[in-house]
């Protein structure tokens, strides 16, 4: 059972990784995209495994800030720490690992 000061806590470390999440996409913006003006066969492939690499970096972003935004309204609406799938309590052992889990151990299998 999550308590109150748990889940402030938490929610704390939530907005912190949030704000650090879009820092890094952020920072990923600035990473050129793959350019038509390359003369070197080795540089375009240089470029195109960059911008390869950039996307699925961005992807995993993306998709971890959606987690943490979920964790967050869910603790506004003081239903943090039940899983999505079975509706049982998440253990405070994963959402310490893991504050924006969605899934309890056994749902995560």
């Amino acid at each position: 059972m999550i308590t109150k000061d748990d889940a402030a806590r938490l929610k704390q470390e939530l907005e912190k990784t949030q704000r650090e999440l879009k820092e890094e996409l952020k920072s990923l913006a600035g990473v050129p995209e793959m350019g038509s003006d390359v003369d070197a066969f080795d540089t375009e492939t240089d470029e195109a495994e960059e911008f390869s690499n950039k996307i699925g970096v961005e992807q995993t972003f993306k998709e971890r800030l959606e987690d943490v935004r979920r964790a967050l309204e869910k603790i506004e609406k003081a239903v943090y720490g039940k899983c999505e799938k079975c509706s049982m309590e998440i253990s405070s052992e994963v959402l310490n690992l893991v504050p924006e889990s969605r899934y309890c151990k056994h749902c995560k299998m």
